[in-house]
């Protein structure tokens, strides 16, 4: 835990295995089997921390589909981003991206999805817990990170405390709030394997409509369409990227996420970006994506740009 005086504090009443403590992730360990974890939606999380002028990288809680009532017992300021989870304070409706008050004995709920998946809420100086290889992000499979260390999600009766007591408050510029349009186009930078499926299959690839299936969470999402075939039989395992999309036998894509595992032998058509990664994010299963081809160097100036926006003024 922080050996900094802790200040404000959320009593958990309601929550559900999908709410988690998380932050920008744990890097540097994958050579140990340790996956890199973090906040699903990065973009929603810098934001939710750079309305506090907190670190972007703080610790936040990520409410996945709502399902979550805290009381507030200490007065203070909190922010919210990412979906809208059709949050309230006592009962009036909170919008997402922006931060707002709070005073002891108030309730915020969040209820269910209305548009998107997760939403980010951020306090001062960011949530305590305890630094497991750097990071305090929570992965249920190895037991790391979350407020014990052993990787569980936000339960009824935890406490919620914050590190600092006054944020430095901003205002986000509407211009630049993530707007989750049906049917996101999300771009794949192509891979080494990618000759190895045949041309229908390529065609196909990026002139269909693809479904989530239910089968997704932390670790990946696998995609519905048509059936890709790949000349490749057999492939040495080699480690796996953030949004890596493999192809398995059954010829449907799996998009690999922060929970992935840190080497794979399946080919690949290649990683999406860092953005369409957090898009993704906030898909439900069900809705349709599209993806579309995008060169590496392209896609690195368009990061940069995007992480232009979060300068520390």
């Amino acid at each position: 835990m922080s050996s900094a005086p802790l200040s404000g504090g959320l009593r958990v009443e309601r929550s559900s295995p999908f709410i988690l403590l998380q932050d920008a992730g744990r890097f540097g360990v994958r050579h140990l089997g340790v996956t890199q974890s973090g906040a699903l939606d990065w973009i929603s999380m810098y934001w939710a921390n750079w309305l506090l002028g907190n670190p972007l990288g703080a610790a936040v809680v990520e409410i996945t589909l709502g399902n979550l009532d805290l009381v507030c017992e200490q007065d203070g300021c909190l922010a919210l981003a990412g979906a809208d989870l059709g949050a309230s304070l006592d009962g009036q409706p909170l919008v997402p991206w922006r931060s707002f008050e709070v005073r002891q004995g108030q309730r915020l709920r969040f209820a269910q999805p209305r548009h998107g998946a997760r939403a980010y809420l951020a306090a001062p100086g960011g949530f305590d817990a305890p630094q497991v290889l750097g990071s305090c992000a929570s992965v249920a499979r190895e037991q790391l990170g979350g407020l014990q260390g052993n990787g569980g999600p936000v339960a009824s009766g935890d406490r919620l405390h914050w590190c600092a007591a006054a944020p430095r408050q901003r205002t986000m510029d509407e211009r630049l709030i993530p707007r989750f349009t049906p049917s996101p186009r999300l771009e794949l930078v192509l891979g080494a394997q990618l000759g190895d499926f045949s041309g229908q299959s390529l065609f196909d690839v990026f002139n269909s409509a693809w479904k989530i299936d239910t089968r997704a969470d932390r670790m990946g999402m696998r995609l519905l369409g048509p059936v890709l075939h790949c000349r490749r039989s057999t492939m040495v395992s080699e480690g796996i990227p953030l949004g890596a999309v493999q192809v398995p036998a059954d010829g449907q894509p799996i998009v690999l996420l922060n929970d992935r595992q840190t080497i794979g032998g399946y080919p690949r058509l290649g990683a999406l970006t860092p953005q369409a990664v957090a898009r993704l994010a906030q898909c439900l299963p069900g809705e349709e994506l599209r993806l579309a081809p995008v060169l590496q160097e392209t896609a690195q100036d368009a990061h940069l740009r995007l992480l232009s926006q979060w300068r520390q003024d």
